[in-house]
């Protein structure tokens, strides 16, 4: 089974445009989204150029803040400060990488954590590891969800998730361990890689490495997510092997068409619900 992430964020975006739609109806207000890019990187720009796109599809009020590359600090911190007052903003979003004379952890935990989308403000991490209400972050959410599609009860499943970074990683891990998963991390100084995976129902790989798994790392039932986008002279390709795991796997997620169109849709569903508990 190939896992069609696209599929799967148009139905989560036609859902929240009914939502949407009923909140106008009912009480004359839309969520609203503000993003601020900082510089030029071209793969941010695409980024935030499609986040814009969706958010108008699905009737939420988008905003992009743009600042050139050497914007000073306290600029982009003062519109924070200013986008966390306006009742009209139901989600902050900061595009990242931010340029390297602007601290990203001021910029982060400058934003309310209830305005924090992308969920990567402390309060909302602290609280997605103790299992409380939080904001989810948006790609390990997009996974969530695209394995729930294939297997709804995770219960008992062994997972092991490739990679432990803050964005992707650890949430991850706190979303399987919440369903009750044995889940195991590894990274870049697991010493038989192989071993931990061949082992795993569930692999989720977000390690930035050009088809590092292989068909014979990956046992036949297994679930694989593959969050990885690497260019390569013969056009993007994931983390797995795509062409030779898909062979003997009961499900796997393409690169590209898999975890990019959820992790949108999720940032989308985040500002409905930060809106929704904003005017509950």
């Amino acid at each position: 089974m190939i896992i069609d992430g696209k599929k799967i964020a148009a139905k989560i975006r036609e859902d929240l445009k009914k939502k949407i739609s009923e909140f106008k109806f009912s009480n004359k207000m839309v969520p609203g989204l503000s993003v601020i890019l900082v510089g030029e990187d071209t793969a941010s720009k695409i980024y935030v150029k499609n986040k814009e796109k969706f958010s108008k599809e699905v009737g939420i009020n988008s905003q992009v803040i743009k600042y050139p590359e050497k914007i000073d600090e306290k600029t982009v911190l003062n519109k924070i400060d200013e986008l966390n007052k306006n009742s009209e903003v139901s989600g902050i979003l900061v595009q990242l990488p931010l340029p390297k004379h602007i601290n990203k952890r001021k910029i982060i935990e400058k934003i309310l954590p209830s305005k924090d989308v992308d969920g990567f403000h402390p309060l909302n991490v602290g609280n997605l590891s103790s299992g409380y209400e939080s904001n989810i972050p948006c790609t390990p959410q997009g996974c969530f969800l695209l394995l729930k599609e294939v297997e709804k009860n995770l219960n008992g499943k062994h997972a092991v998730v490739i990679g432990r970074s803050n964005l992707n990683g650890k949430p991850m891990a706190q979303l399987l361990l919440k369903e009750n998963c044995t889940v195991t991390i590894t990274h870049s100084k697991t010493k038989d890689l192989k071993s931990e995976c061949i082992k795993a129902d569930i692999i989720v790989a977000a390690v930035g490495k050009p088809k590092l798994v292989k068909a014979d790392w990956v046992k036949k039932d297994a679930i694989v997510i593959d969050v990885g986008i690497n260019k390569t002279e013969s056009g993007i390709v994931g983390d797995v092997d795509f062409e030779e795991v898909s062979k003997t796997v009961k499900a796997i997620t393409p690169v590209p068409g898999g975890v990019g169109p959820m992790t949108i849709a999720c940032l989308l569903k985040n500002t409905v619900e930060c809106f929704k508990r904003a005017n509950s």
